[in-house]
């Protein structure tokens, strides 16, 4: 069973490469079949977008684990002074 990380990894992957997907056929069509160049623009602007949401994903992912692991290890107490 993966935890809770690995899916939510997995659910940035997905929906990332979903609208990176989309990006790239909206810049295909706009720069080769559309006389306009809106979709070009809204394509380039796609990909970006999904760029964003992989590494904002991952961001989150990485900070959450950091915050977890905190709290973990050897508990330092200082020295009673004389």
């Amino acid at each position: 069973m993966a935890s809770s990380h690995g899916k939510f990894v997995n659910a940035v992957k997905v929906v990332g490469s979903i609208v990176l997907i989309l990006g790239i056929a909206i810049f295909l069509f706009g720069y080769f079949v559309s006389e306009y160049s809106a979709p070009t623009g809204i394509g380039i602007g796609t990909i970006m977008g999904a760029v964003f949401i992989f590494l904002i994903g991952m961001f989150f992912a990485a900070s959450e684990e950091m915050l977890e692991k905190r709290y973990k290890g050897v508990k330092v107490t200082p020295l009673k002074q004389k």
